[in-house]
């Protein structure tokens, strides 16, 4: 079956290569997939699938069917949004769209969402389970999942998979992490008041952006000194907005983070250790303060047997040494994680790095770009591991 799947994905790599630079040209911000949605549909309505629209908002799932009497139903998913970045790569197939680009690569999650439907719906008798494509918008502002989950996406679902471009795995290579392998992450606001004075009298006055400044301070420094070192947290203040005019003493602060963790124990327990900390500070200065702490998406952590799974998979169609066992995460975010909480299932890294350039540029970044040839090793991947999913399932 795995030469099959091959030969299958060899014969449609220049079809796939054409879709992914029709996504890449025609980018479109979380929740706003429209085009992409309805080029999605119809591409997966071509295969033969059963395809629903609308899922999640602009989400599109689109379900093989077969004969086969297992119970199993296996989600693949993929996610189709853009960013609000101005490309600056000067590829033919550049970004069309002024101010956005798929600089994260979900054009190729796209795609390799696309071919793996393709491929399974050519060999569709010969799987013992059901399989569910799950295209999702809206995973840059980590709202899109909860949306699809709402619509039924994950209904019946016994495991899922899923897949994100990586530029410091070279093309033709991927990564698998057991356990955590993205870190959970909440917003965080923060408004010290204190009350205004003049600018020359300071001690008449209770100054909230000298408080505000100590508190970024002792958050900081608690973090290496109350905080398990082998339980990272990460907190970033990344805008601070107050104060009134250059002489004026700053009766208010407000301050906007993020707040990144790998455990949930340790997740727990930040709101009350953050509001600690603040509390502290503003009443040793006679500030008042609020504190607003709003979960986020969860860790993704991916379950042992599943990322076994995709192991194995990769290891029989590519070999071992093209297979990385990641010895870390990433306190990046994936609202992969969401689903995660209705099934098992595990997410792979894709190398997507030129083998020949000094400079892979990150995710992100104006000129990030992909080798295109992962597209295949990607589809391969996934439809190989959901193949051995479908069949290892049915056969107990």
């Amino acid at each position: 079956m795995l030469t099959r799947i091959k030969d299958l994905v060899t014969t449609l790599a220049p079809r796939l290569i054409e879709i992914r630079r029709h996504i890449h040209s025609h980018p479109e911000l979380s929740g706003q997939e429209y085009q992409t949605s309805a080029f999605v549909a119809g591409v997966l309505s071509s295969s033969g699938l059963h395809v629903e629209e609308g899922i999640g908002r602009t989400g599109v799932m689109g379900e093989l069917q077969n004969t086969r009497t297992d119970e199993r139903l296996l989600a693949i998913r993929t996610d189709m949004d853009a960013l609000p970045i101005q490309e600056r790569t000067n590829l033919d197939y550049a970004s069309r769209i002024q101010g956005v680009m798929h600089a994260c690569g979900h054009d190729v999650h796209t795609t390799v969402g696309l071919g793996t439907a393709m491929v399974l719906s050519e060999i569709a008798e010969e799987l013992g389970a059901k399989v569910r494509f799950l295209f999702q918008p809206a995973e840059e502002i980590a709202q899109g999942a909860t949306w699809m989950v709402k619509d039924g996406a994950m209904s019946e679902v016994t495991a899922i998979l899923g897949v994100h471009v990586f530029p410091s795995i070279p093309a033709g290579s991927i990564g698998v992490r057991y356990g955590a392998l993205t870190a959970a992450a909440d917003d965080l606001e923060i408004i010290i008041m204190g009350e205004s004075g003049h600018g020359a009298r300071p001690h008449e006055a209770i100054d909230a952006i000298w408080i505000a400044s100590q508190v970024i301070t002792a958050l900081q420094q608690a973090i290496s000194r109350t905080q398990n070192p082998l339980r990272p947290v990460v907190l970033s203040i990344g805008k601070i907005t107050g104060g009134r005019a250059p002489n004026v003493i700053a009766d208010q602060v407000q301050l906007l983070g993020t707040v990144r963790s790998l455990h949930p124990e340790t997740r727990s327990q930040l709101p009350n250790w953050i509001e600690n900390i603040v509390a502290n500070v503003c009443h040793s200065f006679g500030a008042r303060y609020q504190v607003n702490y709003r979960p986020g998406v969860p860790s993704v952590q991916n379950d042992y047997a599943i990322t076994q799974l995709l192991q194995s998979a990769a290891e029989e169609a590519w070999s071992s040494d093209r297979v990385q066992v990641l010895p870390e995460p990433s306190l990046g975010a994936e609202d992969f994680s969401v689903y995660l909480e209705h099934a098992p299932g595990s997410m792979f890294r894709l190398g997507v790095g030129y083998k020949d350039r000094i400079i892979n540029h990150p995710l992100h970044h104006p000129e990030f770009e992909v080798d295109e040839s992962a597209i295949i090793t990607g589809v391969v991947t996934m439809a190989y591991a959901a193949y051995k999913y479908c069949q290892k399932r049915s056969a107990r």
